[in-house]
């Protein structure tokens, strides 16, 4: 999605509610004094966090790979339930990454794949058969020819609801619509069966197509942040001192107030559709908004925990912030604390969360985490200044200034 921005002194003065603070016990504590902080331990730290984390997501993707290789070649309700919980598990990973973004790094540069990754949402149609369509989308062309770069050519070609590509067609495959209103979409692993379903051959054709894209995609990302390689991205930005720490903060305060808050949860809260929630064929959205605020939290702490339970760690921006404010920094590790378990509290279905008036429980949880992130954005935007960094553009939320959008915070 296209996002305008905001400037610090605007991102100061945003209302919010202020949530009750975590329990010290609950906030995991850096190893490193913050007088060897610097602004280049922090950013050469954040890199080696960031090539761990994008390392996790390539093994999960390639299990997934694996998972749909092998539904494909023998498609069942087991093998098909394989490839979903392949699926769910390297989502876990991703989500996490979403707090590298926005700043114009490698993997939303005006040449990254971000937006071939993971944009949403989705208009099912363009790609397949729908309820009501079924000789809708690019599988019941027989003129179109599925291949990786004609897929790349047509992802949001016309419209950016018109999804070809990235974890939420393969999500789409995998599940198909979400048309129950107390669990995820329900396609039989007979769509991908000669016989059974028009076009199977293509339908399969697609599904390993835009499977082997994502991980080439994120194979990408890996190499980028790769240690010990003088031409990637990584070794630009070790070098980057504070114009790197200044895009940290760019990418948390905006994951915070203008993507997670906004885009990922206040947009669905005021529609009450099920279309504008991010992960709406597995209804797994309720953990894309847990991993995503995880994921901030990750950055601040400068601590990651990988899938196989290692730990990377070390120089953070909460050490840095501490430096010259400790209370700040003991303020905002607070605030994002309690994002995290506000996130966490959000009840599966999501679609079944957002329904219902003001008062009603899951919106009355979702509500709380906006709340808390928006708190969170503006202790970031404090941190930076803390940190000596004035100029700071945040990703504002697209509704931020219609007045309905407005009336939930």
């Amino acid at each position: 999605m296209t996002h305008p921005m905001i400037s610090i002194a605007m991102a100061l003065s945003m209302g919010a509610l202020v949530a009750t603070p975590a329990r010290a016990a609950d906030v995991p504590k850096s190893a490193t004094a913050a007088a060897a902080v610097s602004h280049a331990a922090v950013a050469q730290q954040y890199a080696t966090l960031v090539h761990a984390n994008y390392e996790d997501v390539l093994s999960t993707a390639k299990a997934l790979q694996s998972a749909v290789d092998a539904f494909l070649a023998a498609p069942s309700a087991a093998t098909q339930d394989a490839a979903k919980n392949a699926w769910l598990a390297a989502r876990e990973a991703y989500g996490q990454t979403e707090a590298f973004r926005f700043y114009g790094g490698p993997i939303d540069s005006d040449k990254g794949p971000e937006g071939r990754m993971n944009a949403w949402p989705m208009d099912e149609s363009f790609v397949d058969s729908v309820k009501g369509k079924p000789n809708a989308g690019l599988v019941n062309n027989l003129k179109f020819k599925i291949t990786a770069k004609n897929l790349m050519a047509q992802n949001e070609r016309g419209g950016e609801e018109n999804i070809a590509t990235g974890w939420h067609a393969i999500e789409f495959f995998l599940w198909g619509q979400d048309l129950s209103e107390t669990g995820p979409g329900e396609r039989s692993f007979e769509d991908f069966v000669d016989g059974k379903a028009p076009n199977a051959d293509r339908r399969r054709l697609y599904l390993k197509t835009v499977t082997d894209l994502l991980v080439s995609d994120v194979d990408s990302l890996v190499k980028a942040w790769a240690p010990g390689v003088k031409t990637n991205y990584r070794a630009k930005f070790e070098k980057g001192g504070k114009e790197s720490v200044r895009k940290m903060l760019v990418g948390l305060g905006s994951l915070s107030r203008g993507e997670l808050a906004g885009e990922r949860l206040e947009v669905a809260l005021n529609s009450q559709d099920q279309e504008d929630e991010h992960s709406c064929f597995s209804d797994n959205t309720h953990r894309d908004a847990v991993t995503n605020a995880k994921g901030i939290q990750n950055v601040w702490l400068g601590t990651y925990k990988r899938v196989d339970g290692s730990v990377v760690s070390g120089p953070s921006l909460k050490d840095l912030v501490a430096v010259t404010d400790a209370a700040l920094a003991d303020k905002t590790t607070q605030q994002i604390a309690e994002s995290v378990a506000a996130a966490e509290g959000i009840q599966a279905p999501f679609d079944r969360e957002i329904m219902g008036d003001k008062a009603a429980p899951g919106r009355q949880r979702i509500q709380k985490t906006i709340a808390s992130l928006t708190q969170q954005s503006k202790d970031i935007v404090a941190s930076a200044s803390a940190v000596g960094i004035k100029k700071l553009t945040l990703v504002e939320p697209s509704c931020f200034f219609n007045a309905f959008c407005a009336s939930a915070v």
